[in-house]
């Protein structure tokens, strides 16, 4: 990085250099038993530099000259968007603790006992299905130093427990899952167990559902893959400087449920998604998006705060190009009320565990609809079975704009979300 760095510093304006090490391992497991263990190694270099006004990247995999980069990232100069901001300076990064020494050393024959005890008990309940899952650990350097002075590296370890299951019966299918992911190993796994049989459980019966305008309690999961796409779009300051934002001019609003909170906090300790510094050196934050239904801020990288007029709030982050804005470990605020005290609640109504293809509606607009890929019926405040070949349809502001209530079943799904289930009074629903 130094080399790159020295040579960039001498052919150009400005320079940063970001550099991504990880190995990983995952204990993979398909149809019951384990399929392969294998460990992946990679590097990732990436160079941004500033030069007559225009910035040009270049990225490489795996080994590469720093003569060859540079001139790589010089060539792409003239076709690069303008170079309004500045790289940031060295600054105090904080204390965000993202790394555990015992996954990178964890016991290879521990992980294989772990998939092979979860698919067990699993089958032990239910004979006939069929697991498939993983159970991987790793860890990564992320380095990054510019010619502003920065200068930063810092080690994540990641351990996930991941378990689905197929269950084919006179030609039905159901689909029932479940993940748990740290900084720390996953040694208590038992919760991931419960969940997977708590979903068959419920998924005994069948039960028909009518067409219309019902009540609908989102699971964490269900919160997760219905409702977050939207949102996520809606506060990125690029989609809020191209005014194609449906919140662009919500500010200081109640847009949401005084019950709904909404924040990016990659400060918490050994969560996935926490870090110290985002991927262009700026320290990392929390950051309110939503407080008690009020819009408070976007987010932005170096670049779109410089077009919007105001400072990166620290979510630069890299998907294998440039940095664009993305939230770190969105965490919406607990609720007071129990997943059964909702389901009492309800005289015909819907739970939704899993929903497929939600992302097919105008995202932009706040739409989505998809297929129930897990989902139950409520019948006069009990759940009754299992629902199929149901549609669900809907806009993210205007369900919370008026919710029911908020549980206190908050967890983490794929370390990216931390959510609890949401009471929606009224969603179309579609039954084939």
């Amino acid at each position: 990085m130094e080399e790159i760095l020295s040579i960039a510093r001498k052919s150009s304006d400005s320079a940063e250099v970001f550099q991504l090490t990880s190995t990983r391992t995952p204990v993979q497991f398909e149809a019951n038993r384990l399929k392969q263990i294998q460990t992946k190694e990679s590097v990732s270099t990436a160079l941004r530099i500033m030069k007559n006004g225009r910035v040009g990247f270049a990225q490489a995999n795996g080994p590469i000259k720093a003569e060859d980069i540079v001139n790589m990232a010089l060539e792409t100069c003239q076709f690069g968007h303008e170079a309004n901001y500045r790289f940031p300076p060295q600054s105090d990064y904080g204390k965000v603790e993202v790394f555990d020494g015992a996954v990178e050393h964890f016991n290879i024959d521990e992980m294989v006992k772990t998939g092979e005890s979860i698919i067990d008990a699993i089958r032990s309940h239910t004979p006939d299905i069929v697991c498939e899952g993983a159970v991987a650990c790793g860890a990564a350097t992320c380095s990054i130093a510019n010619t502003s002075g920065a200068q930063f590296s810092f080690r994540r370890s990641n351990f996930s427990v991941s378990m689905d299951g197929m269950l084919v019966r006179d030609g039905d299918i159901l689909y029932v899952g479940d993940i748990l992911t740290s900084c720390h190993p996953v040694l208590d796994y038992r919760g991931l167990i419960d969940e997977i049989l708590r979903q068959l459980d419920l998924a005994r019966n069948n039960a028909s559902i009518r067409s219309g305008t019902l009540p609908v309690i989102f699971t964490p999961f269900g919160v997760s893959a219905a409702l977050l796409s939207p949102l996520i779009s809606a506060f990125n300051g690029k989609t809020v400087l191209d005014g194609a934002s449906p919140l662009k001019d919500k500010k200081g609003e109640l847009v949401f449920d005084r019950k709904f909170s909404l924040i990016d906090d990659p400060t918490i300790a050994f969560q996935p998604g926490s870090t110290p510094c985002d991927d262009e050196g700026v320290p990392a934050r929390k950051n309110y998006l939503v407080t008690e239904g009020k819009v408070v801020q976007f987010y932005y990288d170096l670049h779109t705060a410089a077009l919007a007029g105001t400072a990166s709030t620290g979510n630069g982050n890299r998907n294998g190009g440039l940095p664009s804005p993305s939230p770190h470990a969105l965490v919406i605020g607990t609720g007071v009320m129990s997943r059964s005290d909702m389901v009492k609640q309800i005289r015909e109504g819907l739970i939704i565990e899993q929903l497929m293809g939600a992302e097919q509606g105008n995202i932009l607009n706040g739409d989505f609809s998809g297929n129930v890929l897990l989902g139950y019926k409520i019948e006069n405040g009990e759940i009754s079975g299992r629902v199929k070949d149901t549609m669900v349809h809907g806009n993210v502001y205007h369900l919370l704009h008026e919710i029911a209530g908020m549980g206190n079943d908050t967890r983490w799904i794929a370390g990216f979300v931390n959510t609890p289930s949401i009471y929606c009074p009224a969603i179309s629903v579609s039954v084939k």
